[in-house]
């Protein structure tokens, strides 16, 4: 069996099209995630406690958590099902039932205050005594991006996969089933970690490319036309796919590069996100007109790594004090921008700076409706937004003829 493991290791390692390589390495959107995910899940605490969270999934803050996860595509795609609101079967009994809803909220808590894996799997026997219908396994896919080295994410597929593999009976759906897959996991994960990651989502790729037949396993005999043909449409669908990811990162970084030279050109200090650096668009170098490094900002390291990861800043002249801040969103999750946007507001109330949304000319409706939640109006944080059109279209003449950043103000719009 090892053997078979290592060469079907190496398969998954080696398939541009494998979840390793679409998603699990070289991917930035994954990376920021981690980031907005816990910053998100500590909004539906903090709403659970005040009494705020509602009684529904539409509109809540544990929707725009589920919105983030879904949105890193593939081995998450279907993670919101589970916790939309069934109110004929009452499942996930978590929005009506006050009693669950708090213990959800403690136990999201306890989770995120974790450092230990004992402490993590306490808390899932607990949560599993408390017999909550419908709140099963569905839930370590958000545990997964507050402990990345120690829940695996948990499917239809994963759990498909994992049963193939391993010639096991694991059911879909059980806390119980989960922690025994879980075991096996890890040690699986261990024993192979040269080729993989101490991060779960490597291994945890691999059973969802064996669960969807993407990667075969063993001898099955002569699979039917019917299971050839879903498999091609599988396999059409994933290069798409990275087809289209492919556009979308030229397209995003083409519009950092236009934020750079125009701030550059405004005489402004300028950087982009500390894991884009090393970016090129159309022979420019980000390196070439961005400063060497982020600059002192005198908040907490916490605080300071999220900031760090907006897209693109802009600093006065030889100082550490921002002048703007601006979030590039391709397809990914708005509500993510938002947040590190927030950030950086909550950060500095007393001396606010310019935030900016960049967006394709699609997503305007979208953007406007996030804009508008109550959840993000509270803070009373004001962004504007430029379309993708609308800053390509006139970058060359803001860079000639602008005075500062109040000229981009001019491009750009406010909700509201």
């Amino acid at each position: 069996m090892s053997i078979e493991i290592q060469k079907l290791l190496d398969q998954y390692r080696s398939d541009e099209e494998s979840v390793f390589n679409t998603w699990f390495i070289n991917n930035d959107e994954r990376l920021k995630a981690f980031r907005s995910i816990r910053r998100g899940v500590q909004e539906v605490i903090q709403d659970i406690k005040t009494r705020k969270f509602g009684n529904d999934f539409k509109g809540s803050s544990l929707e725009f958590v589920l919105n983030c996860i879904t949105e890193q595509k593939q081995v998450f795609m279907g993670a919101a099902h589970a916790f939309y609101w069934k109110p004929k079967l009452r499942i996930p009994d978590i929005y009506e039932n006050e009693e669950n809803k708090m213990a959800f909220g403690q136990f999201l808590e306890n989770c995120c205050g974790a450092t230990k894996e004992e402490q993590l799997i306490k808390e899932i026997i607990l949560l599993d005594q408390r017999g909550i219908k419908g709140l099963g396994p569905a839930v370590a896919n958000i545990l997964y991006f507050l402990h990345p080295e120690m829940i695996p994410p948990c499917n239809t597929a994963i759990v498909n996969g994992f049963n193939h593999l391993f010639n096991d009976k694991v059911k879909l759906g059980s806390w119980q089933e989960y922690l025994r897959m879980r075991e096996v996991i890890l040690e699986k994960n261990k024993q192979y970690r040269s080729a993989l990651s101490r991060d779960l989502g490597a291994f945890s790729g691999f059973l969802f490319d064996i669960g969807v037949k993407k990667i075969m396993v063993g001898d099955e005999g002569a699979l039917s036309d019917k299971e050839m043909e879903k498999i091609e449409r599988l396999l059409k669908k994933r290069r798409k796919e990275v087809a289209n990811e492919k556009e979308e990162e030229n397209s995003h970084t083409e519009i950092q590069y236009h934020l750079l030279k125009i701030g550059h050109a405004l005489g402004y200090d300028v950087i982009s996100a500390s894991n884009d650096r090393s970016k090129c668009h159309d022979g420019n170098n980000f390196s070439f007109i961005s400063l060497p490094q982020f600059p002192d900002i005198g908040v907490e390291q916490d605080t300071h790594s999220t900031i760090a990861l907006i897209d693109v800043m802009w600093f006065q002249k030889g100082t550490n004090k921002i002048a703007c801040a601006f979030e590039v969103e391709k397809s990914t999750s708005i509500y993510s921008g938002i947040l590190r946007l927030t950030d950086l507001y909550c950060s500095f109330p007393e001396d606010p700076s310019s935030l900016f949304l960049v967006i394709p000319d699609n997503r305007e409706k979208e953007l406007d409706l996030q804009l508008r939640r109550p959840a993000i109006r509270k803070n009373n944080v004001q962004m504007h937004y430029i379309l993708f059109s609308d800053l390509r279209k006139y970058c060359d003449a803001i860079c000639t003829l602008g005075e500062s950043k109040e000229t981009l103000k001019k491009i750009a719009k406010v909700v509201g």
